[in-house]
């Protein structure tokens, strides 16, 4: 019996919607969708935005685990969107865990409405690369092997103490809605302070979870949609 309780206080906490009349006491809105009737707040803590809430349309989830820097640059993304092509749009929250030199972490979460908020998995990026790209690194040069695309980069003017063993993904991940596609940006990087290039993800909704659609290697940053201008 006691452990039902329990289950029944977790479920109500998370998953049961709340009125938008609860209290906001201690929340700041971080970011809005005005013509879309959602609003996102956070509570400030220890210099993080934590204790998160979301406001679709007059119902309120909350998501208490949620973490996002304070710094209005890195402040949260809200997009509401149909990015699985089914005629109903989505909401697509991104969150900034950590920046600075180099270092760019986000993360996404995809939700569609169907009598409450349903969370979407989204393939982990660095699982769709580890998968599907091959790398070399040496002193001569940086091979990216997508399909069979071979993109090389000339290292051979670089100290080869400052050469990673191998090409590095993960410093940078930044996630966007552009042109109705949910996208990923992950660099390449070679040496603490040096980058080759971005991979490239697409997303499609498959197998009820949205998987990778194509894959590209950029070093040309006016091919690079993530240097755009981001139509939404």
């Amino acid at each position: 019996m006691k452990r039902y309780i329990i289950l029944l206080l977790v479920f109500i906490l998370f998953f049961v919607p709340k009125s938008v009349s609860a209290t906001n006491e201690g929340y700041e809105m971080v970011t809005k969708l005005p013509k879309e009737d959602i609003i996102l707040y956070a509570k400030k803590m220890n210099g993080l935005y934590q204790d998160f809430k979301i406001v679709f349309k007059g119902e309120t989830y909350f998501r208490p685990f949620w973490i996002n820097d304070t710094n209005p640059t890195y402040a949260p993304k809200l997009f509401y969107e149909d990015i699985n092509k089914d005629g109903k749009k989505e909401i697509i929250i991104t969150l900034t865990k950590g920046y600075g030199s180099g270092v760019l972490d986000e993360e996404v979460y995809v939700y569609r409405y169907t009598n409450g908020l349903i969370d979407v998995i989204v393939d982990n990026p660095l699982a769709i690369i580890y998968k599907n790209v091959k790398t070399k690194l040496t002193t001569e040069k940086a091979e990216i092997i997508l399909g069979d695309k071979v993109s090389i980069i000339d290292t051979k003017s670089i100290e080869p103490s400052h050469l990673f063993e191998d090409i590095g993904f993960g410093s940078i991940i930044d996630y966007e809605v552009i042109k109705k596609n949910l996208m990923v940006r992950v660099s390449g990087q070679i040496t603490p302070a040096m980058f080759v290039g971005d991979i490239i993800i697409t997303y499609e909704y498959r197998d009820k979870m949205y998987q990778a659609k194509t894959i590209e290697f950029i070093t040309d940053i006016n091919k690079n949609p993530f240097y755009g201008p981001v139509k939404h």
